[in-house]
């Protein structure tokens, strides 16, 4: 093999490693910019009668499933530092509220709370999805990404807020026993919801996107 002849494949391969990683950022500032959108507009949630629904979590796990897991955990990370800054600017009402309290409880609840839900999930689904179960792995993980939100987001509240006077009062008000019924009561016909919308809604984009995309 001549000179030129490997000099044009070595060129090639150049080429189709830049241009992979472009795709890579591209995509990955996609996603990035569809969690803001959907987290600071009407666009996040789906208004019931008796619930208002956050899907926030689908670009996330869309992200870990058709982008890569590094991509899933920096636009959870994304969606965390979003509702942080809403705590700081009175946008989120409870967080704002906590904040007064606890600024490291707040940064808790919305950014770990949310990196650790992207991060357990993106690494879920790339066990999933190498075995038998690699179709349904979409749907799953759709599911388990707003249920592990809530988890980890309630967890870290409870940790930090359960004994100051804003969160024992709402305890009255669900007539909770103890924490874990404080977050039955409180978010868990919600999680529950979500978890199902978001089964159907990242679980059916993702077996679509991932076909039309090519993804394995």
């Amino acid at each position: 093999m001549d000179n030129m002849t490997m000099l044009g494949r070595k060129t090639k391969e150049e080429s189709a490693g830049l241009s992979s990683k472009t795709r890579y950022m591209v995509e990955t500032a996609l996603m990035i910019a569809i969690v803001l959108i959907m987290g600071n507009t009407v666009l996040g949630t789906i208004p019931t009668p008796f619930l208002k629904v956050s899907i926030v979590t689908v670009p996330v796990a869309l992200a870990a499933m058709l982008i890569g897991p590094t991509a899933g955990v920096i636009c959870g990370i994304v969606f965390g530092f979003n509702s942080f800054v809403g705590a700081l600017t009175g946008a989120s009402g409870m967080l704002s509220t906590l904040f007064t309290i606890s600024p490291t409880g707040v940064f808790f609840t919305a950014v770990v709370a949310r990196f650790l839900d992207a991060a357990l999930v993106s690494f879920l689904f790339r066990v999933l999805h190498r075995g038998k179960l690699k179709q349904a792995s979409y749907y799953i993980c759709g599911a388990l990404m707003p249920l592990f939100n809530t988890v980890f987001f309630m967890s870290s509240l409870c940790l930090f807020f359960y004994n100051t006077d804003y969160v024992q009062g709402l305890v009255s008000k669900y007539n909770a026993t103890n924490p874990f019924a404080f977050v039955i009561a409180m978010v868990g016909v919600q999680a529950t919801v979500e978890a199902v919308i978001g089964c159907l809604l990242a679980g059916t984009l993702g077996v679509v996107l991932s076909k039309v995309l090519k993804r394995g």
